[in-house]
């Protein structure tokens, strides 16, 4: 008999449910509210990196509003009292604001971003880079500022990127690892690893992002990794506690390391290596060519 009126119960349910919209409960007296954007009237719905707030309507004293809810899931779905609301949308550096009204059982709201979207990423010759080698910056262009404004410094590789429509600067930096021997280096910002630097591996391009579209955009850098030694003879074994100097042709200082065979990364390009060792100094200059990582040794004499 228990088992009757449980099925009872529940086809009854389910025929109500027939006639009612579909309820996601969470908490009595509550509804359920559905959100998600897309990119233009026409574009495919937004699938990451949304920052989704909603406030009360009615502002407070002071002009604020309550925040009542927020998530950072593509498509959320919040438990609210029914009443007026305001909904901001955050994606990058675009954003849009709605006005809305719950009722008693659940409501869906689309947001529609009159923006753009950029995905950037880095390599070297057809390898990708891994994106947490890279720190990128986007600059807007401003009239007698050759630099251009920043306004966004991080920016990760792979990630899309939410942008009002116009003119952009990208600079993408490649980070090198900052280990033993590595002497008075900066950090790199950005959220980058702690344990990088910024070299001068620095790849610019100027874009243009279209209301409505994902832009994909590839930096390439040419760039390899250079392991430093002091030897007696060509092939020898490296000598230990030797201060290692990294110029360019014009005398700029590139780095600073110390150790037997301390590694760096540059771009491509000539350099001027100064060795010092037990009081004695010694200098060469060599090339770097993109992708060839190899072995720069000093001759001691």
């Amino acid at each position: 008999m228990r088992i009757f009126v449980r099925a009872v119960v529940f086809a009854f349910l389910a025929g109500a449910g027939a006639l009612a919209p579909a309820i996601a409960y969470s908490d009595p007296g509550k509804a359920a509210l559905h959100l998600s954007a897309t990119l233009g009237e026409t574009g495919a719905p937004l699938l990451a990196g949304l920052h989704w707030r909603l406030f009360n309507e009615r502002a407070d004293a002071d002009g604020s509003r309550a925040l009542i809810a927020e998530s950072e899931a593509a498509q959320p779905t919040l438990s609210v009292a029914p009443g007026e609301y305001v909904v901001h949308l955050a994606f990058g550096l675009a954003s849009a604001t709605k006005r809305i009204s719950v009722s008693d059982y659940e409501a869906s709201e689309r947001l529609t971003l009159n923006a753009g979207a950029l995905r950037i990423v880095g390599t070297r010759g057809d390898a990708p880079i891994d994106p947490s080698r890279l720190s990128l910056a986007i600059y807007v262009p401003e009239r007698n500022n050759p630099e251009a404004k920043l306004v966004y410094s991080k920016a990760k590789a792979g990630d899309l990127l939410g942008l009002p429509e116009g003119a952009y600067h990208i600079v993408s930096t490649y980070l090198d690892s900052v280990g033993v021997g590595s002497l008075g280096v900066g950090k790199a910002g950005g959220g980058a690893p702690s344990n990088a630097v910024a070299t001068n591996s620095i790849v610019a391009a100027d874009i243009k992002v279209p209301a409505g579209k994902i832009l994909d955009v590839n930096l390439r850098h040419r760039y390899a990794t250079l392991t430093l030694k002091l030897v007696n003879s060509a092939g020898a074994e490296a000598l230990a506690n030797t201060n290692f100097t990294i110029l360019t042709p014009g005398g700029d200082l590139i780095r600073e390391l110390i150790g037997a065979f301390p590694s760096l990364v540059l771009a491509e390009g000539e350099y001027v290596v100064i060795a010092r060792h037990d009081a004695k100094t010694y200098q060469s200059t060599f090339q770097v060519q993109s992708a060839l990582d190899r072995d720069v040794e000093v001759i001691a004499q």
